[in-house]
């Protein structure tokens, strides 16, 4: 039989649920890793949406099938595991995943124009990305047009934006949903994500379960977000954007996952 396929990318914030997951449960030589290069936009390539029509990370060649969300990919590798974990909690998954606590937009966040001036050359890499365009008008794409199309749109509106070519009222309109993101954001932190932590460990006992997969995943990009560096000073970071101590549970946590070895692997340049 051959090995699972997972596709990943080391800045995709979900692709690292899965290499946790994958990290923590497998042997090294198990599961054969491609890289796709999220910065090339490798994953606008024809021959990846035929794989994963979202061109997301992470996405899981095995058993003749492929799986395309985080939770799917975060699923199979726990349930095939040669080491038995705590299955997920179907109501956190899908909190977590939530677009009102989206981790990725808070790295384009812009509430006021400071923030927007210093998102901006992010927002030209991350959005204007030519390999899009490029791979929307090859002959194979055809079979994937609403996809490219509706891709162009919503990334073009965004960066026609950050290039200063939108009227000014989106420019308040973005002011204002980023607002209200953070606030989604710190409000989650600082409150209903703590029902859900245990005062020490994990959320799967003394070792992570499926969750924890992709909780830590989710808390690592919103440290990074707000100018976390290394696993060190990221909870001062976390309280100085936010203006409250962080958490007890959170720290705990933090601290929990930041000692795994999984951790310091996936998250080397936070290490």
């Amino acid at each position: 039989m051959s090995k699972p396929v997972l596709y990943v990318f080391g800045l995709s914030v979900w692709s690292a649920a899965a290499e946790l997951a994958a990290a923590e449960l497998y042997p090294e030589n198990a599961i054969e890793y491609k890289t796709i290069s999220l910065l090339n936009g490798e994953n606008f390539a024809p021959s990846f949406i035929d794989k994963n029509p979202n061109g997301t990370i992470p996405t899981l060649e095995a058993e003749g099938k492929i799986y395309t969300s985080t939770a799917q990919v975060t699923s199979y590798l726990v349930k095939n595991a040669p080491t038995s974990v705590k299955a997920a909690n179907a109501e956190l998954i899908e909190t977590i995943h939530a677009d009102k606590y989206d981790p990725n937009f808070m790295l384009l966040l812009s509430r006021n124009d400071e923030d927007f001036k210093t998102k901006a050359n992010f927002a030209h890499v991350y959005l204007g990305n030519p390999a899009l365009e490029k791979h929307s008008v090859l002959p194979e794409a055809e079979a994937h047009k609403s996809f490219y199309e509706g891709k162009l749109a919503s990334n073009g509106g965004l960066l026609a934006l950050f290039k200063g070519e939108a009227p000014p009222a989106a420019k308040d309109d973005l002011f204002a949903k980023s607002q209200a993101h953070f606030d989604n954001v710190k409000s989650f932190l600082y409150g209903s994500l703590l029902s859900y932590l245990p005062e020490s460990g994990f959320i799967g006992g003394n070792i992570p379960g499926e969750d924890d997969y992709h909780v830590c995943a989710w808390l690592t990009r919103i440290v990074a977000s707000v100018g976390g560096k290394s696993k060190d000073d990221s909870l001062a970071a976390v309280e100085k954007a936010f203006g409250g101590p962080v958490p007890s549970k959170i720290v705990s946590y933090w601290g929990a996952w930041t000692g795994r070895s999984s951790w310091t692997k996936v998250y080397a340049s936070l290490h």
